[in-house]
């Protein structure tokens, strides 16, 4: 079976994981035999690895290795051309399989009319159905003084910081990040290993993209080391 499936075991298969010292209770995420295609083109063949609790996953490549891509077919927004994703716990229904992911993409979905208040508040009603935490998640994000500025007023990095506030307004074990440090200077950056810590140290787990330092403890996974085979890459070309 190709896609994300919710296993009917808490049990993975022989996966590469990454450590973590909030790790134990079983992984949250699995991989088996994964492939993504772009087009006609095979960006990477027969990934495995499992995301354990309290553990961090960095991918790393070149520009066009597949690591965005990898990151949406564990958000479940792009379907895999081979292979599974297995969200656990194994008894989960497929709505608590979504609520359990944070997606932070290359875009930060900020509204250029709308002040960043405003937008934390409709993604914390839009999150949690409630807007109390709004104003504390701009406060943690460095961005207090910036509440009453409207999305086009900010500057890419307090774009960025204002997508991170999402991580915060509503709290899931499973962060999916795509280079979640770009556009951000050094405050910033340090901001994002600090969130990405504190999640660490909740049990939460971490697969993001990076180029350059990534965090502290991470596991480091190479697309490169997962070439297509040359069947696939010939059936394709």
């Amino acid at each position: 079976m190709d896609g994300l499936e919710t296993p009917d075991t808490g049990q993975g298969g022989g996966h590469a994981g990454a450590s973590g010292a909030g790790s134990g209770g079983g992984p949250l995420l699995g991989v088996e035999t994964l492939s993504a295609r772009r087009g006609y083109r095979v960006l990477f063949e027969g990934l495995d690895f499992e995301l354990p609790r309290g553990g961090a996953v960095e991918l790393r490549g070149p520009n066009g290795s597949g690591k965005s891509t990898l990151l949406r077919i564990l958000a479940g927004l792009t379907r895999p051309h081979m292979g599974i994703v297995r969200i656990y716990p194994d008894d989960a229904a497929s709505e608590e399989t979504d609520r359990a992911r944070h997606y932070l993409g290359h875009l930060d979905a900020v509204k250029p009319a709308e002040t960043a208040l405003a937008q934390a508040r409709f993604w914390s009603r839009f999150l949690t159905g409630d807007v109390s935490a709004a104003e504390a998640a701009l406060e943690r994000v460095g961005l207090s003084r910036r509440a009453d500025v409207p999305g086009r007023g900010l500057s890419a990095g307090q774009k960025r910081r204002l997508a991170l506030a999402r991580l915060v307004l509503d709290p899931r074990p499973i962060w999916l990040l795509d280079e979640p440090m770009a556009s951000l200077d050094v405050d910033g950056q340090a901001l994002v290993r600090e969130l990405v810590a504190a999640h660490l140290d909740r049990g939460g787990g971490v697969v993001a993209a990076v180029h350059g330092e990534g965090f502290a403890g991470a596991t480091p996974l190479d697309l490169r080391d997962y070439p297509a085979s040359p069947v696939a890459a010939d059936m394709y070309s």
